[in-house]
């Protein structure tokens, strides 16, 4: 099969190369997916599941991507719950070839059914955005209707999930940005908006939760935001600077099976909108993944018509 290989760390992403690679097969709870429609995430590069397994034995060369919308072909054994040529969408494992190949081997509890009327790449855009912010916002920060959110990066395929979550469930939500983003922000539903670069952040005054997916300064100057018992989220690295009288929450997304239908389902009646920026094929993902222009929103490749 094709699939976008890499065995250099140091390279980056432009170390990435299409290649020929064998077809995966299906272990005990394995299914095996013909891919129409993978993600890929721009740091996975350096991620050390990328490059070593679970004992740090090097696993190199790998398939980088971990997000994926297609077709089951094959079943393991001890496989229930999904059947041969079953729409599906999904989470594939850190430590496992992934995504950007023309097929995949994954445990069969990180997919959940895609239904017919939802567009295999919209259904690819969905996983780690769409779990990242629900996961942040429900699990960890536990929202409530009233309380008030900063949405860092809010044009941004994590910020626009984050953004939209939290209006529905009835949060004041503030994105923040760059100049060019204002009105994509207010269009994903923010009810105010913070250029990070010309405008002043503290100005916003105390919140209850802040998403950060910046680090950094910005990340720093956040935890002065956050009012007495709220959090500041991060999905970048722990927090260097903590709130005062509130938390500090660091967590790597999941993949979760309800969580997934709860997000497709928002989907399909018009509550949730995904944020794709660009869409190529799995022949010109390496130019995809190193573009020569900035790309708001996700890029999904297209493997399979």
């Amino acid at each position: 099969m094709k699939a976008i290989v890499v065995a250099d760390e140091a390279a980056g992403t432009a170390g990435m190369k299409l290649a020929e690679r064998p077809e995966p097969q299906a272990a005990i709870n394995d299914v095996v997916v013909q891919i129409h429609a993978s993600g890929f995430v721009g740091t996975e590069l350096t991620w050390p599941s990328t490059w070593t397994d679970r004992l740090d034995r090097n696993r190199t060369p790998t398939i980088p991507g971990h997000e994926l919308a297609g077709v089951i072909t094959a079943l393991g054994y001890g496989t229930a719950g999904l059947s041969v040529g079953q729409r599906v969408f999904g989470l594939a494992d850190w430590y496992r070839d992934g995504t950007l190949a023309e097929y995949v081997a994954i445990e069969a509890r990180n997919l959940a059914p895609l239904p017919g009327d939802v567009d295999f790449t919209v259904g690819a855009s969905l996983p780690i955005s769409g779990l990242t912010a629900w996961q942040g916002l429900f699990e960890h920060g536990r929202l409530r209707a009233g309380q008030s959110v900063i949405a860092h990066g809010a044009a941004g395929a994590v910020g626009s999930m984050v953004t939209q979550l939290a209006r529905e469930a009835g949060a004041y939500v503030i994105g923040t940005g760059r100049a060019a983003d204002r009105q994509k922000v207010l269009d994903f539903g923010a009810q105010e908006f913070v250029d990070l670069d010309n405008d002043t952040l503290e100005d916003v005054g105390k919140v209850d939760l802040v998403f950060d997916v910046i680090g950094g300064d910005i990340q720093k100057r956040s935890a002065g935001l956050i009012r007495a018992g709220g959090t500041l989220m991060t999905i970048v690295a722990p927090a260097e600077t903590r709130p005062v009288d509130g938390l500090a929450v660091d967590f790597v997304v999941e993949s979760n099976r309800a969580q997934l239908g709860e997000i497709v389902q928002r989907v399909r009646d018009g509550r949730l909108r995904t944020n794709i920026g660009n869409i190529a094929t799995l022949d010109d993902a390496v130019a995809a993944f190193n573009p020569t222009r900035r790309i708001s929103g996700k890029t999904i490749i297209r493997v399979h018509p």
